[in-house]
């Protein structure tokens, strides 16, 4: 299992999944028809770093953090 948080403005509690790597991560979030919207905006973190391929292998005890984008100044 990994945990899967949602920061910012997504507004989901973090969950719990049985994935293997992103790409099924993806699909299952695609799922939840609030969090569609979110997908291709944000960025992923993997234990803490950023990742740019959904080919990443998860393994359990991961932790995945959506991390949308912001603006400020």
């Amino acid at each position: 299992m990994v945990k899967v948080e949602f920061l910012g403005p997504i507004g989901k509690k973090p969950i719990e999944a049985d994935v293997s790597n992103l790409n099924e991560l993806a699909s299952l979030l695609a799922g939840d028809e609030a969090l569609g919207a979110w997908l291709d905006k944000c960025a992923v973190a993997v234990n803490d770093e950023i990742v740019s391929s959904r080919d990443r292998a998860l393994k359990d005890g991961d932790k995945i953090a959506l991390l949308p984008p912001v603006c400020g100044g």
